[in-house]
This record gives C-alpha cells, sequence and structure tokens, in this order.
C-alpha cells in the first residue's frame, strides 16, 4: 500500500516533485501523504493532510493567543473587582455594635426598685 503526494510549491516558492510513500529512505509505516499544501511528508496518520497551507496555523495561533489573551484580561479585572468590593464592604462596616437599648444583668445582681 502507498500514497503519493502530488508536486506543491514550497513555503519559499521552490518546485518541490511529487513522491510516493513511503519514501525509500524513511520509515516503512510512514504510509500516507501528510502535511500542508506547501509542506508535505509522509507519515503514518490517514487524517494528517490539511488542505491549506503552512501559514495559515500560524493564523490560528495568533487568533487564540488573541482570545485567551482577551480572557486572561477580563478574568484579571473580575478578581480586582471583587477584591475592592470586598474591601470597601469591610472597610465601611461599623467598628461598634449596634445598641439595641437593652442593659443586661449578670445573675445574682441586685434588682433595682423591686424588692421581695
Amino acid at each position: 500500500m502507498s500514497s503519493d503526494c502530488t508536486g506543491y510549491l514550497s513555503a519559499d516558492g521552490a518546485l518541490v516533485s511529487g513522491f510516493s510513500c513511503p519514501r525509500a529512505d524513511g520509515e516503512a509505516s510512514a504510509l500516507y501523504c501528510c502535511g500542508f499544501q506547501d509542506v508535505k511528508y509522509c507519515c503514518d496518520d490517514p487524517h494528517s493532510f490539511f488542505p491549506y497551507e503552512h501559514g495559515y496555523m500560524w493564523w490560528l495561533s495568533v487568533g487564540a493567543l488573541v482570545g485567551l489573551s482577551i480572557a486572561a484580561v477580563v478574568l484579571l479585572a473580575f478578581i480586582i473587582t471583587v477584591c475592592v468590593l470586598c474591601y470597601l464592604f469591610i472597610s465601611t462596616k461599623p467598628r461598634n455594635k449596634l445598641d439595641t437599648g437593652l442593659s443586661l444583668q449578670i445573675a445574682g445582681s441586685e434588682t433595682r426598685g423591686c424588692s421581695l
């Protein structure tokens, strides 16, 4: 079983002639044509050929980096907002407990005004 890689123009514009997989100087298990339109090689995975240029993958990487950067900024802004709100909540809390108007007495102490 073999697979044919057709000729192509490499990323630097050089014409690369077609070849069959497996190559005489390569691994015997590399039966399939893999890679991109501008970079082809033999490999053992039949689903590793991508019908676009290798440079397209860099644009996918840049897009992923931009998306992750935006997500990181949003997460950082959320964490900072939560920290600021917690600080404001704690710092504006009254320091003393509110007076309920009732005075508590210790058991066994004298009561005023009432004697039995």
